[in-house]
């Protein structure tokens, strides 16, 4: 009997109540637009952070054709986004910014849409109900878990954060292919919905690996509600998970290389085991837990120490909660199916980043953007079950939403600006090198640069870890700013070093060229050609040199050899005009 009524629950379309009126929603999408941009506000005119500074919209090249873009990452998809970005903005980044929110807004109502639906189907497992104008629980539940998502602190990574659009899109296309799946018409998905639904499978594929976990999510809510807690449902749709895994499989074996390779991520990390990785997750999920109930001390860049045994760090502790949560999330399922839904769910999809696949960084808050579904699914399910008077509920939930909203604000006005982002980091993570570099970095890029600040940040990094090629090269370049050629060769020199570059040696040639240091410098230039023949600021230089010292025909000529590597080099370009000039002022011999 059972079986049978939780199938009627499945099966049975949502009621479309005709006397409902449309403007709730209306107000409801106007008032999220709002809360969003306000939130979201402060970091609208933000500048390119982080990792942003080596994506191909932050670099000089950013007008190149579409296909450069393409190949340029494993995520398509989302650097055609990028690629329309940079077209539309002129690589302004407040364009980019605008269309994370927008991003943002679209996957909070495909949220509503989501949570809505799964409310009726837990009332409808406790007795079929008629949904009146009168009665719109469900819709309030479903709009707070909305509000809760849109303006969740905890998102402002994912939404301020260009770089972090590979979660937020990817999220947006697997919980749309979540929304087409819940909503069929019937139990049994026809090839139509299928398709529907393995088109938005590849789009959020192609956008960020995570949405590997899609098939499990709905294998997992065909499960738990078609007809319920049985594989009667999957094996009927087979239409949908035939090609969907073997969707998942060719995802697979296209990112494989880079699973097994990858120096940040991936099976081939030679310095952290997978078992090491899982250890240190069965933490970190608890971290991300906390991070929901109370958003509080959130970082760019989090100091979180490394298991490297079950006993390290209380590993085992947190592994034996999770699977006591597990069971007794199982245990109740029937009691509290949406509530034990969700819990799975948040497990489902934390696994691509939180489970066996080391990734260098152990916490990202980026990643509890789509994971933050399970979350709220349980928060939804027990509020749904206190007995409080409406008017105090509404008025509870409004004053949270409230203060998530100024809070994520505040947090938002801290991604608007790097020095902000990394002296905010640096005092929450102040023994992580990377985090110094950064600091540092920061210092070195205001205007006017601030290079003694910018040294002793560059310094506390090497003393945290021995100095990398990058830590070396801009230490090196902080110190030539301050006019101490002696030591900023010498950290150039040490670079160079630990990775023989073009790169280092045009800093070389340019710290050399800026002291009137002419052989010098073109003798670093030389070393930089032998290097590598292709890197075109090695020629743009090297036209500066010429340029300077009064050789305009040879400056052209290196100009011009700049511009068919690179054919956007501004320096180069500029250059061009001026030696053209340059040479027809000339008079004639």
């Amino acid at each position: 009997m059972k079986a049978t009524k939780a199938r009627k629950i499945a099966t049975a379309p949502a009621p479309q109540p005709s006397q409902a009126p449309v403007w709730p929603y209306a107000a409801a999408a106007l008032a999220a637009l709002v809360a969003a941009f306000w939130a979201y506000g402060p970091a609208l005119n933000g500048p390119f952070l982080f990792d942003d500074q080596a994506l191909p919209f932050a670099l000089p090249n950013f007008q190149a054709p579409l296909i450069n873009w393409l190949k340029a990452d494993v995520r398509p998809v989302l650097f055609f986004t990028y690629y329309l970005n940079a077209q539309i903005g002129d690589g302004n980044p407040y364009s980019f910014h605008v269309v994370n929110v927008l991003i943002h807004l679209v996957s909070t109502g495909l949220i509503f849409l989501i949570v809505r639906r799964l409310l009726e189907w837990r009332r409808r497992e406790a007795g079929p109900q008629r949904i009146t104008p009168k009665d719109r629980t469900d819709d309030f539940l479903a709009g707070l878990a909305a509000a809760i998502f849109l303006v969740h602190p905890v998102q402002t990574e994912a939404v301020a954060y260009l770089a972090g659009r590979s979660e937020s899109l990817s999220a947006m296309f697997g919980l749309a292919a979540l929304a087409v799946f819940v909503y069929r018409k019937q139990a049994t998905v026809t090839w139509a919905v299928a398709a529907a639904v393995l088109a938005l499978f590849g789009l959020a594929l192609l956008s960020k690996q995570n949405a590997i976990a899609l098939p499990a999510l709905l294998l997992l809510t065909d499960y738990w509600w078609n007809p319920g807690f049985t594989f009667q449902g999957i094996r009927a749709n087979w239409r949908l998970y035939v090609p969907t895994l073997l969707g998942a499989l060719v995802g697979t074996g296209f990112f494989w290389k880079l699973i097994m390779t990858a120096e940040t991520a991936g099976f081939g990390m030679k310095d952290l085991t997978w078992y090491q990785y899982f250890f240190t997750q069965c933490r970190a999920l608890f971290v991300y837990l906390g991070l929901f109930v109370l958003p509080a001390n959130l970082t760019a860049d989090w100091d979180f120490s490394i298991s490297r045994s079950i006993l390290d760090h209380g590993a085992i502790a947190g592994l034996i909660v999770l699977v006591t949560l597990a069971a007794a999330a199982w245990h109740c399922r029937r009691r509290f199916p949406l509530a034990s839904f969700g819990f799975f769910v948040f497990l489902v999809m934390m696994a691509p980043t939180s489970s066996i696949l080391p990734i260098r960084d152990p916490i990202a808050e980026r990643r509890l953007y789509s994971a933050i579904l399970g979350l709220l699914l349980i928060a939804v399910d027990l509020l749904g079950r206190v007995k409080l008077e409406r008017k105090v509920l509404v008025a509870a939930s409004a004053a949270v939403v409230l203060l998530l909203t100024v809070v994520t604000h505040a947090r938002a006005a801290v991604w608007s600006d790097s020095l902000a982002l990394w002296e905010d980091t640096a005092r929450k993570a102040p023994n992580k090198r990377r985090v110094r570099f950064q600091l540092g970095y920061a210092y070195f890029s205001l205007e006017p640069p601030d290079y003694q600040r910018a040294i002793a940040e560059f310094e506390k990094a090497g003393q945290l870890e021995p100095p990398d090629y990058n830590l070396l090269v801009d230490e090196g370049l902080a110190y030539d700013g301050l006019n101490r050629i002696d030591d900023a060769l010498a950290k150039l020199r040490l670079a160079a070093m630990k990775g023989p570059t073009a790169h280092v040696y045009t800093q070389i040639g340019m710290v050399y060229a800026k002291r009137q240091r002419w052989p010098q410098a073109l003798d670093a230039l030389a070393t930089a050609e032998k290097i590598d023949a292709g890197f075109g600021p090695t020629y743009m230089y090297r036209g500066k040199v010429y340029e300077l010292t009064g050789r305009f025909a040879e400056a052209r000529t290196e100009y011009e050899h700049a511009l068919r590597i690179d054919p956007v080099d501004k320096e180069a370009r500029d250059g061009l005009l001026r030696v053209m000039q340059l040479l027809q002022q000339r008079p004639a011999n």
